[in-house]
C-alpha cells in the first residue's frame, strides 16, 4: 500500500480492513433444503456455493407428504433445484433448530409443474412462521418461465423456527421446491440506525418487494440476493444517464461490508441527464423518478443506496434532494456521511401506502442550494420491504392463525385485543386527569427511574421513537405533550419569531434552522425548527425532549418547550447570546478568547458532562461532544447542548451498551468506533479532542493540511509526547499561557484521548485537573515540571485554592453538591483529591 494513503487512513481510525470485506458471508446457522428429493444439490454458481439437502428430516407430523418430480427439468441441469417439489394436502410444518437468536433470512422457492395427478399451478395455500407471522394467504404461483422466490426477514428469539404450509379450502394443495433459512448479517436490519416510524423494526416480519441495481444490470451478491435492473421502473428514461466505475474503487464505511450491498451495485448509478442547453439555464429543475408497484394498506421500509464516484472531490461533491412517496425527505450530500469519494452509504426511510398501489422515488437538484458545477443527483441502489401489519400479517388480516393448535379463532383474538385497547385507553385517560391535577401542586419529577430510555415511543401518527434495545417491547408512554407539560402552541412560536422571519436565523444544522425570538412574557429563546414535513430526526427530537425535561444544571442548556403539530417539530431553548464555542475559536470574526476564558469554558462543559454521567443512578452518555455543541451565554458561561444522540448508559453490572456508532467524525472514540461498545469513556475521548481544539483553534479534521496534520488529535498527541505542545497552539495565545498550566492542560487532554477507555479518566478527575490548570494560570503558582503530574496533584494546598476565582472553581448549585455528596462511592470518589473541591474548606 502507498505509504501516503496509509498515513491518510490511520489518523482517521479507518484502517483499510474496515473498508473491504475480505471473506464471503458465513452465517452462524444455515439450512438449505432441496424439497422432495433425497440427493443433495450443490449450487456451484453461487459464491459461496451452497449445498441443498433432503428436506425429510425437517418435516414434522405423522402424515406422509408426497414428493413430485418435474419431468421437464433434468436433475443434473442448472435448474435442478426445481426438478422436484414437496406437496402438502394438509397443514404441515418444517422445523429448524436455531443456535443463535436474531434476524434470520427465510426464502421460499416456487416453480409449479404437473405430475402424478397433481397440478401445482392450481395450488392455493398460505404460509405462516413462528406461529405469529402470516407470510402468504391464499397464494398461487404466477404462470412464468422463471421460479417465484419469496424472501423474508424474521426475528427469532426461540430455539426453533417453524414454517407451516396451510392449503386453502378452495384448493387443498400446497407445495414448495426449496427452502433457505440462515442468520442475517449483524445490523442488516438495525433498530438503532434507522430513524423510522416503525416500532422495533428488527422484530417485525419484513418481505422483500423490490431490490434494484440502479443504472446497472442484474447482479447477484454474497447473500445470494438478486438485484435487478431499474429500466422498467423509470418513468422517463431520457431524463437520466447510467454511470459506472470500477467496482474495485468502491470502499465501505467502518463496520460495514458488501453484506449490505455489493460493489457491483455501488459501482453503477443513475444521474440527471443535464444537456449543455440546460447548463446554460442556471435555474433548470427536473427530477429522475422511478415508480414501484406495491400493495396498499402496509408500511414499507425503503432503503436507498448511495456512492458518489462522479464528483471531483469529497469537499466538492453534489448535493441533491431525495423524494420518497412524493415527499421530500432529505437533502443528500455524501460529504455529510462519508469521508472519501466512492465510499458507500445507505439511508432508510419509511412510509405507509394507504391507497395508491405504487411508491415513487425521485432525485433532483436542490435549486436553492446548488450551483451549476455541482447541479446533479444520483442513486445507486434501492430496496423496498413490506412490513407486517398489526395482525402480524404480510398478506391480509388472515385467519391462518386460527388453525393453530389452541383453536382460538381470530375473531376472538381481535375482540379480546380491542377490548384490551379500550380498557388501556380508559386507564390512560384516568392517569392523564390524575397527573394534570397533581401537576398544579407538585413539580414534574426530573427523570423517570429505571424505565427511562432516550428512545421511548409515542402514538404519533407520522413518526415515533425507537427503542435502543431490541429486547424491549413497545413503550407504553403516552404522547410527549401529555407526559412532559412543556408544549408550546405553534401560534405562540410563530409570534415569537415573527412567523419564522429569515432575518432572525442565527444558525442551521442537520436538524434544521435555528431562530432567535422573544416569548410574550419577554423570555429570549432559541427556536430549533426541523425541516417542515420531514420525518427525519424524530428519534433525536424525542430524545432531546426526554433528556432535557428531566435534568436541570447550570452547565446544560435549558429546554423551555417544544411543539409537534401541523408537520412541524420545534424545540425551544433558552437563548445563548454568544452562540457556539467553535465560533470563538476559528472560522469567524469573533474576538479571541483568552486562555483563562477557554479554561473556564472547558471547566463549565466538564461540569455539565460530569453531571450527566453521575447525577442520577443511570449514566446519560452524550455521544456528540464537540465545540459546536458547547454554547456560551452573554457572560461566556458554557453550557452543553444538543442531546439528540444521547444514550442511557449501561445498567448495574454491565460494562457497556452495544449500539451503532453515532456522533461526529473526528471526535469518535476509536474503541467505540471499532467495537460498537459505548461507555461513558466515549464522551471522555470526544471531550479530549475538543480540548486540543480549544488549545489549537483549528478543525479536528482539516483536509486542506498535510497528511501529518490532517487529524488534530494525532497531530497534537505527537507534539504533546515530545513535550513541545506550545509549537501548535493558537498563535494568538503565544506567550500568554502559564507554562505549567499548559503542561497540565496537555496532560489532561492526552489522558482523555487514550486508545482504550479503561485508560481514560472520569470527568471528576478531568474537572479537577482543568481547575488546577486554571489555578496555575491565574496565580502563576511556581512548581517544578515533575510536580504537575501523577499523584503529586494531591499536594495542592487549600490555601492556594482559595486564591483562585471562586466562580471558576465552585460547583454550580448547592443542591448539586449535596446530591453528589450523597452518592458515596460514585465517580466523585474516584479521585481523593477531588473531594477537596466539594467541601466547605476546599471552597
Amino acid at each position: 500500500m502507498d505509504l501516503r494513503i496509509l498515513a491518510f487512513l490511520l489518523p482517521l481510525f479507518l484502517p483499510s480492513a474496515l473498508f473491504v470485506s475480505t471473506t464471503a458471508f458465513n452465517p452462524d446457522t444455515s439450512h438449505y433444503l432441496n424439497c422432495g428429493s433425497a440427493p443433495d444439490i450443490v449450487i456451484t454458481t453461487d459464491v459461496p456455493s451452497r449445498n441443498f439437502t433432503d428436506d425429510s428430516p425437517f418435516l414434522s407430523g405423522s402424515d406422509k407428504h408426497p414428493s413430485l418430480s418435474n419431468p421437464s427439468v433434468a436433475a443434473s441441469s442448472s435448474s435442478s433445484l426445481y426438478s422436484t417439489a414437496r406437496v402438502f394436502t394438509s397443514s404441515a410444518s418444517y422445523r429448524f433448530t436455531i443456535n443463535t437468536h436474531g434476524t434470520f433470512v427465510l426464502r421460499l422457492h416456487f416453480f409449479p409443474f404437473s405430475g402424478n395427478g397433481y397440478n401445482l399451478s392450481s395450488a392455493r395455500f398460505g404460509v405462516k412462521a413462528l406461529q405469529r407471522f402470516v407470510l402468504l394467504e391464499d397464494f398461487s404461483t404466477p404462470i412464468s418461465t422463471a421460479p417465484t422466490i419469496k424472501e423474508y426477514f424474521l426475528w427469532v428469539d426461540s430455539d426453533e423456527l417453524d414454517v407451516t404450509f396451510v392449503p386453502s379450502s378452495s384448493s387443498p394443495l400446497a407445495f414448495v421446491n426449496a427452502v433457505e433459512v440462515f442468520t442475517a448479517p449483524a445490523n442488516l436490519i438495525n433498530n438503532e440506525d434507522a430513524q423510522l416510524d416503525i416500532a422495533q423494526l428488527s422484530r417485525q416480519a419484513l418481505e422483500t418487494v423490490h431490490r434494484i441495481n440502479v443504472g446497472g444490470p442484474r447482479v447477484n451478491d454474497s447473500l445470494w440476493r438478486t438485484w435487478i435492473a431499474d429500466d422498467e421502473y423509470l418513468i422517463n428514461e431520457v431524463a437520466s444517464l447510467a454511470n459506472r466505475t470500477d467496482p474495485d474503487k468502491i470502499t465501505y464505511q467502518p463496520n460495514e461490508s458488501d453484506d449490505v450491498a455489493p460493489r457491483t451495485v455501488y459501482s453503477t448509478a443513475r444521474t440527471m441527464n443535464i444537456s449543455s442547453s440546460l447548463r446554460a439555464n442556471a435555474n433548470f429543475d427536473f427530477n429522475v423518478t422511478w415508480s414501484f408497484p406495491v400493495v396498499a394498506g402496509y408500511k414499507y421500509l425503503v432503503r436507498t443506496h448511495f456512492c458518489d464516484f462522479i464528483s471531483p472531490a469529497i469537499n466538492n461533491d453534489i448535493s441533491f434532494d431525495l423524494y420518497v412517496g412524493n415527499l421530500r425527505v432529505q437533502e443528500i450530500q455524501a460529504s455529510n456521511r462519508v469521508n472519501f469519494l466512492a465510499q458507500a452509504f445507505y439511508i432508510d426511510y419509511d412510509l405507509e401506502v394507504r391507497s395508491s398501489g405504487a411508491i415513487n422515488i425521485s432525485i433532483g437538484r436542490d435549486v436553492a442550494r446548488t450551483t451549476q458545477w455541482n447541479a446533479n443527483a444520483m442513486l445507486n441502489g434501492l430496496e423496498i420491504f413490506k412490513v407486517n401489519n398489526t395482525f402480524g400479517s404480510l398478506n391480509g388480516t388472515s385467519n391462518l392463525l386460527s388453525n393453530s393448535s389452541n383453536g382460538v379463532p381470530i375473531a376472538a383474538i381481535v375482540g379480546t385485543a380491542v377490548g384490551g385497547v379500550l380498557l388501556v385507553s380508559l386507564l390512560i385517560i384516568f392517569v392523564m386527569v390524575f397527573i394534570r391535577k397533581r401537576r398544579r401542586s407538585k413539580p414534574l419529577p426530573l427523570l423517570p427511574n429505571e424505565s427511562w430510555s432516550p428512545f421511548r415511543e409515542t402514538p404519533r401518527g407520522n413518526s415515533v421513537g425507537r427503542s435502543s434495545k431490541s429486547t424491549e417491547g413497545t413503550a407504553l408512554a403516552a404522547s410527549l405533550r401529555v407526559n412532559l407539560g412543556l408544549y408550546i402552541p405553534l401560534l405562540d412560536i410563530k409570534t415569537a419569531t415573527n412567523d419564522f422571519d429569515e432575518s432572525l436565523v442565527v444558525g442551521s444544522g442537520g436538524f434544521g434552522r435555528v431562530y432567535r425570538g422573544v416569548l410574550a412574557d419577554g423570555t429570549k429563546i432559541a427556536v430549533k425548527r426541523a425541516m417542515p414535513g420531514s420525518k427525519q430526526g424524530y428519534p433525536e427530537f424525542q430524545t432531546e425532549i426526554l433528556v432535557l425535561s428531566g435534568i436541570r444544571h447550570r452547565h446544560l442548556v435549558s429546554l423551555i418547550g417544544y411543539c409537534d403539530e401541523q408537520s412541524e417539530r420545534i424545540l425551544v431553548y433558552e437563548y445563548m447570546e454568544k452562540g457556539t464555542l467553535r465560533n470563538y475559536l476559528y472560522g469567524s470574526d469573533k474576538p479571541c478568547l483568552s486562555w483563562k476564558q477557554r479554561l473556564e469554558i472547558c471547566i463549565g462543559a466538564a461540569r455539565g458532562l460530569h453531571y450527566l454521567h453521575t447525577g442520577y443512578s443511570h449514566t446519560i452518555i452524550h455521544r456528540d461532544i464537540k465545540s459546536t455543541n458547547i454554547l456560551l451565554d452573554e457572560n461566556y458561561l458554557a453550557k452543553v447542548s444538543d442531546f439528540g444522540l444521547s444514550k442511557l448508559g449501561p445498567s448495574f453490572g454491565e460494562t457497556h451498551v452495544t449500539t451503532g456508532v453515532k456522533g461526529t467524525f473526528g471526535y469518535f472514540d476509536p474503541e467505540y468506533f471499532k467495537t460498537q461498545k459505548l461507555t461513558d469513556k466515549s464522551d471522555v475521548y470526544s471531550f479530549g479532542v475538543m480540548l486540543f481544539e480549544v488549545l489549537c483553534a483549528r478543525p479536528v479534521i482539516d483536509r486542506s493540511l498535510s497528511m501529518e496534520q490532517l487529524n488534530l488529535a494525532e497531530w497534537a498527541l505527537h507534539w504533546q509526547r515530545r513535550g513541545q505542545l506550545e509549537k501548535i497552539i493558537d498563535q494568538r495565545l503565544v506567550g500568554k499561557i502559564n507554562t505549567n498550566s499548559l503542561r497540565k492542560f496537555g496532560e489532561t487532554a492526552e489522558k482523555c484521548v487514550a486508545e482504550y477507555g479503561i485508560d481514560r479518566p472520569a470527568f471528576a478527575d478531568i474537572l479537577w485537573n482543568l481547575e488546577y490548570a486554571l489555578q496555575l494560570h491565574v496565580t502563576e503558582l511556581k512548581r517544578e515540571p515533575h510536580e504537575d503530574s501523577g499523584a503529586v496533584e494531591s499536594q495542592i494546598s487549600v490555601a492556594a485554592m482559595r486564591d483562585v476565582d471562586s466562580v471558576s472553581l465552585n460547583f454550580d448549585e448547592a443542591n448539586d453538591r449535596s446530591r453528589m455528596a450523597r452518592q458515596g462511592q460514585s465517580d466523585l470518589m474516584a479521585s481523593t483529591v477531588f473531594s477537596q473541591l466539594v467541601t466547605d474548606e476546599g471552597r
